[in-house]
């Protein structure tokens, strides 16, 4: 097929001036541009701060990482890179490098699964590089001195695959014993190679076989290593002493499978468990023992006739060294399986036959659906309930079952914070998720509930040294006493309300969430829109830490880079100094200020019009990494001290890239809602932009798009239009804010959507006959609605649709196997009831029953396996276009998600969507596959 050339001239016989200008210092950006346009991601800061590496990966095309020390500023690349890691000190970075592009787009299936990814070892000292081959996944251990390595598994050759004549003879019952006897070996049982390298500046390096497992303790003293060759008959647990680099057995068995490990950090205890390898391993039961590293001493832990170990049995000791955290099962069984037809008398046996039935019942009473309990299955299978070893007693105690399931691990001694959904499994089809909230006694496991039908994303504190919990409700928060089992609301006569202000949902509004605790369990911080507040735990009271300033200014403050360490929950000095992160309802821009715990007031530390966002912090330092971005200005990065951002140095410079090309900026729209309420929107003009002039305007949103206007583009090509290419092309892109009034989601967006659009005409900007809207997902159901209430847009595009709510209604999102009502009850179609109780708002709020009122010509784009709207939908849209003869097109891409994931689908709608565009609002001539559609035809496949 060929494409029409994409260019960014308009017609003047339509009366439309040019928008763009010829610029010889840069030049107009194309989709091949875009394809090489890299953005960063996933940085990442050694523990002492002085090293950082991040990934730069272009949309299409092999990533590098960029490695930079932030003292000397000297800087590596390491072709191919992704994902790194940083040693503790910033000596070394570990990166997974895959196979090219290239190699995976001419490799065929079959070659394609055999494409293994390597590593790469970078020394910052030297600048060396080091690669390994087919690493399967690497770790530094916590004081960065070594590295392990743990390999793909070895290739079975074809030839060593195939069964020979005699083996085939034996599995047939013919005598050939040395082949009968060789024992299967199951995937999860298969051992493989392991390194360990030293780099400390000594070459010593520690090559073992058949490993399935390894840990680091977290004092860097040992390494432990599960060693499991079943085909000949030896099972160890060898420890190597990481100062000496010497090697012991811990364990020796020619028959017990070694399953998890975990070392103490305390240096005296490692704990594994250990099953029979003649069992398969997922019937496999397994026994816990410790071993005590002083005397050598191996111990198992007292076994229980209602628990059992199973292949997911994690362990972890707590920090303390004082209990051991591990799961356990009420049962384990082999994996079922269907009986086969072996003989005659079988094909008439109604118990075998019917036994490989495809079959599936849905009961009324079931707790989930049965796509969704389908969906849930395989982790329903991994799920263990949590006990605990008290390692001075000996003693365990089971502290999740099958009535609570759910017990968080924490460092607290006495309580753990538990929780169920049982109750609510059925009821989350139309209401939304909740969960019971209880307190569960680490040394009895009894369980005391405090918490009822709790929103699943409301969930509550427990504070550091395990005396009181903090959670949100109904608009309040509150305090609970533990010991005391007394709670307290700690907000009810503040003139403040901590709900989310801004839900527009049938359902509770939800709270802002929760800063970190004080030490001692002295007070800890909680956030309403602007403010941060400070309660105190013995009297009750709180006050804004913040001073209101939030509020007053309209400033959203929220502390930031904070040590993120899921081990050590953050406790926070009573007068420490912290970091906040400032948005402006205003302005929309950022800055970051300072606060005192314990004394009300706001410094500021630097703002701007600009975006900031923190990107982590060291763990030993206080370093803290964070991007400075607007839409005119690439987020490059930026390392700094805590307590001082603002004298950061900047550590990356990708804006090169966009400064190569014709650019624009972004600014902030404000107008009237014909509701008589203030809206606003984001305005990209096109580039070399003259004023005066009309231009056509592309429409893009979704709910609040505001937050946006500092935003630096999203390079990439996907579903959603990409704004630098259209305001290359002469477009202006428009992003405007969407409130909704419940019962009522497609007329209240329709309002927002012409009221804005109509600003921009009052402005001279818009040209009223070239305006286009684009949508995907829920502001995709947005644009097929609105389209049939006004015919201020001269063209539609709307990706994956929800076009009749009556049918949408009780259907399913195929990616989770959850039902859909919840959605229209107390979700985003804001409906606020069932379909039976309010039949006619289903209706009035569905596209496809006012299908003959259109007047704008719409493109429908829809994956055929979309997990989240079934595609169905669009489907009914085109039908319903299409009987009341209206202008429409539907582009189903096949084998695609809610999403497009295959790079061909993305360039290719990409393309149509500005094709389409460029005709209905620029006058361009139609593209063959619009004016006159595509035959249907079949490629032969390659391997044909």
């Amino acid at each position: 097929m060929k494409l029409i050339p994409i260019t960014s001239l308009v017609l003047l016989s339509l009366g439309i001036l040019p928008a763009v200008q010829a610029d010889t210092s840069t030049k107009p950006l194309t989709l091949t541009d875009i394809m090489h346009f890299e953005s960063l991601e996933k940085p990442v800061i050694a523990d002492k701060g002085q090293v950082i590496a991040v990934e730069s990966a272009p949309d299409r095309g092999d990533s590098h990482v960029i490695v930079k020390n932030v003292l000397s500023q000297q800087s590596y690349q390491i072709a191919g890179g992704s994902d790194p890691l940083v040693s503790h000190d910033g000596r070394f970075v570990a990166v997974v490098v895959k196979p090219s592009l290239l190699t995976r787009e001419t490799s065929d299936a079959k070659a394609k699964k055999k494409l293994k990814s390597d590593m790469v070892l970078l020394d910052t000292q030297t600048g060396t590089q080091t690669r390994f081959e087919r690493v399967k996944e690497f770790v530094f251990s916590d004081d960065g001195k070594h590295l392990a390595m743990w390999f793909e598994a070895d290739e079975e050759s074809k030839k060593d695959a195939e069964p020979k004549a005699s083996e085939k003879l034996a599995e047939a019952g013919t005598q050939t014993p040395a082949k009968a006897d060789k024992p299967k070996v199951d995937k999860f049982d298969q051992g493989r190679r392991f390194t360990l390298l030293s780099l400390d500046g000594q070459t010593q390096r520690i090559d073992v076989e058949q490993v399935t497992g390894y840990v680091f303790d977290k004092a860097s003293r040992r390494l432990a290593l599960a060693v499991n060759d079943i085909a000949n008959k030896q099972h160890q647990l060898q420890l190597v002493d990481l100062h000496t680099h010497q090697k012991t057995v811990a364990f020796d068995s020619p028959s017990q499978q070694v399953g998890a490990l975990a070392l103490a950090k305390n240096g005296r205890w490692l704990a594994f468990t250990q099953g029979k390898d003649s069992e398969l391993p997922y019937g496999r039961s397994y026994q816990l023992s410790l071993v005590d590293l002083q005397s050598g001493k191996i111990s198992k832990t007292p076994e229980s006739p209602e628990w059992k170990l199973n292949r997911y049995t994690s362990l972890s000791f707590s920090l303390d060294s004082e209990r051991l955290f591990f799961g356990r099962v009420p049962e384990v069984s082999q994996q079922l399986s269907l009986q086969k037809i072996t003989e005659e008398k079988d094909l008439f046996n109604a118990d075998i036959v019917t036994g490989q039935r495809g079959l599936k019942v849905w009961h009324g009473d079931d707790p989930r659906i049965k796509p969704h309990e389908i969906k849930q299955y395989e982790d329903e299978q991994k799920r263990t309930y949590l006990a605990v070893l008290h390692l001075g007693s000996n003693n365990v105690v089971q502290l999740g079952d099958k009535t609570v399931p759910d017990v968080t691990i924490s460092q607290h001694k006495r309580f753990m914070l538990a929780s169920s959904d049982l109750p609510y499994r059925k009821m989350a089809t139309w209401a939304g998720f909740y969960q019971d909230y209880y307190l569960v006694d680490i040394n009895t496991g009894s369980k005391v509930p405090f918490l009822t039908q709790q929103p699943s994303d409301a969930e509550p504190s427990l504070s550091g040294n395990g005396k009181y919990v903090a959670y949100y409700q109904q608009g309040n928060v509150y305090l609970y006493d533990i010991a005391e089992a007394h709670r307290t609301n700690l907000t009810r006569s503040l003139k403040v309300s901590f709900a989310d202000e801004d839900h527009d949902y049938p359902s509770s509004a939800p709270g802002y969430g929760f800063g970190p605790w004080l030490k001692d369990d002295a007070g800890f911080l909680v956030y309403d829109k602007y403010d941060v507040w400070q309660f105190n735990t013995e009297s009750k009271a709180g006050f804004a830490l913040t001073a209101g300033k939030g509020r007053t200014q309209k400033i959203q403050y929220r502390l930031e880079g904070l040590v993120d360490n899921p081990d050590e929950p953050t406790e926070l000095a009573y007068n420490a100094t912290v970091l906040l992160h400032g948005y402006s309802d205003k302005t929309k821009a950022d800055g970051f200020y300072q606060a005192t715990l314990g004394a009300a007031g706001v410094k500021t530390l630097m703002q701007g019009e600009y975006k900031l966002t923190v990107l982590g912090r060291s763990k030993d330092a206080d370093t803290i990494v964070f991007s400075k971005e607007r839409f005119d200005l690439f987020p490059d990065l930026y390392t700094a001290n805590y307590s001082a951002p603002q004298n950061a140095g900047k550590q990356t410079d990708l804006d090169k890239q966009r400064q190569a090309f014709n650019w624009s900026k972004a600014e902030l729209v404000h107008w009237t809602n014909g509701d008589g309420k203030p809206l606003d929107g984001v305005l990209i003009k096109p580039t070399n932009y003259q004023a005066g002039q009309r231009v056509p305007v592309l429409v893009y949103y979704y709910r609040f798009m505001t937050d946006r206007l500092h935003a630096f583009p999203q390079m990439n090509i996907n579903h959603r239009p990409n704004f630098a290419w259209y305001i290359n092309n002469g477009y202006a892109v428009f992003l405007p804010d969407i409130r909704f009034e419940i019962g009522y989601p497609g007329a209240s967006s329709v309002q927002a959507l012409t009221s804005g659009v109509q600003k921009l005409i009052e402005m001279g900007i818009a040209d009223p006959d070239a305006i286009g809207l684009q949508g995907h997902s829920w502001s995709g159901y947005q644009t097929a609605f609105a389209i049939t209430q006004t015919k201020m847009f001269k063209a539609a595009v709307a990706g994956a649709p929800v076009s009749n709510m009556t049918s949408a209604y009780s259907g399913i999102r195929h990616g989770t196997g959850i039902a859909r009502q919840f959605q229209y009850e107390t979700g985003q179609s804001r409906i606020g009831a069932s379909l039976f109780a309010a039949p006619q708002k289903y209706i009035e709020n569905s596209p496809v029953f006012y299908a003959d009122r259109i007047q704008t010509p719409l493109m429908i784009m829809f994956g055929d396996k979309d997990d989240a709207v079934p595609w169905e939908q669009g489907v009914e849209m085109y039908l319903a276009m299409r009987r009341a003869g209206k202008d429409v097109v539907f582009l189903q891409y096949e084998d695609e998600p809610h999403h497009l994931k295959k790079y061909p689908n993305k360039l290719d709608y990409s393309i149509r969507m500005m094709q389409y565009f460029d005709h209905y609002l620029k006058g361009k001539p139609a593209p063959e596959w619009l004016s006159k559609g595509e035959a249907y035809v079949e490629y032969k496949a390659d391997d044909e």
